[in-house]
C-alpha cells in the first residue's frame, strides 16, 4: 500500500496539474489535454526499426525470418515480443520519470503507445489473456505500485483482452535487475514465480501475454514464459513499453 507521504505527492501532483497548462512529457512544449505532442509522438514512436520478432532488439533487413543471431542459437521460451521504442534518451527519463517520479498519468500515454504498437505489427497474434510481471512485496510498499500492473490495466481496456492481475506471482525478493551485470541477471530471477494455483486452468492451451516496462536482457521475461509454457500455455508474448538496445 502506498505510505501516507506517497498518497499525499500523489494528489499533490494530480491537484498542480489541473492549475497548469498541459505540455509534452519529452519536449515540454504547451498541448492540449495530452501528455506527448504530435511531433514527439511521431519522433519517437513512429516509424519503427525492423525488428527480431522473438525478443524485439533491431535487425538488419537481411536478418532470416526477422529473428537475430541470439534467438536462433538460443531460442527463449517466448514467442513473440512487441516494443514501443527503444529505451534510450529521451525515452528512457519519461519510463524513470513514471517509476520513480511517480507520474501515473504515464501509465495510460505508455498503454496507448504499446496499444498502437501492438495493432500496427503486421506479425500480430493478440493474445487471449494478459497478466503483468509481478514486484514483490517489499518493493512493492517502496514504490506504492507495480509500474508494469498499471501499464497492463489500460492495455487490457485498450484492446478488449482480459487482465489477470494474479496469474502469475512472486515467490521471493530478489536483487533489482538493472544493478546487476547481464550475466547474473537470469540467475537472480530463476525459481522466483509461480502461477497462481486458482489459474491454472486459464492458461492451458491458450495465448498469454507478459506486460513490463522495460526489457534488457529478457531473462525476467524468459522466467516467467518458461513458468507459463510448463503449466500448458501454447504461446506467449511479451508487450514492452521500451527496449534496451544490445551494445
Amino acid at each position: 500500500m502506498p505510505s501516507l507521504k506517497q498518497f499525499c505527492l500523489q494528489g499533490f501532483t494530480s491537484g498542480i496539474s489541473l492549475l497548469l497548462p498541459s505540455s509534452c512529457s519529452l519536449c515540454h512544449e504547451d498541448v492540449d489535454d495530452a501528455l506527448l505532442c504530435a511531433a514527439c509522438r511521431q519522433q519517437y514512436f513512429g516509424q519503427q526499426p525492423v525488428r527480431c520478432q522473438q525478443c524485439a532488439i533491431p535487425l538488419q533487413v537481411h536478418d532470416k525470418h526477422f529473428i537475430c543471431g541470439e534467438c536462433l542459437s538460443t531460442p527463449p521460451q517466448f514467442d513473440f515480443t512487441i516494443v514501443s521504442s527503444d529505451y534510450a534518451a529521451p525515452i528512457d527519463q519519461l519510463v524513470l520519470s513514471f517509476k520513480f517520479g511517480h507520474r501515473l498519468a504515464l501509465a495510460n500515454l505508455f498503454a496507448e503507445l504499446l496499444r498502437d504498437a501492438i495493432l500496427l505489427d503486421p506479425r500480430r497474434n493478440l493474445a487471449e489473456l494478459l497478466c503483468a510481471v509481478p514486484l514483490g512485496r517489499r518493493r512493492l510498499s517502496e514504490r506504492g505500485f507495480n509500474q508494469s500492473l498499471e501499464i497492463a490495466k489500460p492495455l487490457s481496456s485498450h484492446l478488449g483482452i482480459a487482465l489477470n492481475p494474479l496469474l502469475i506471482q512472486r515467490t521471493r525478493e530478489t536483487v533489482q535487475q538493472s544493478s546487476l551485470h547481464p550475466d547474473e541477471r537470469q540467475k537472480n530471477v530463476r525459481k522466483s514465480f509461480m502461477l497462481n494455483p486458482h489459474a491454472m486452468e486459464l492458461i492451458k492451451g491458450k495465448h498469454i501475454g507478459i506486460i513490463d516496462d522495460v526489457m534488457t536482457t529478457g531473462a525476467t521475461l524468459q522466467e516467467t514464459a518458461t513458468l507459463l509454457k510448463r503449466f500448458g500455455a501454447a504461446k506467449v508474448s511479451n508487450y514492452v513499453f521500451a527496449r534496451t538496445p544490445r551494445h
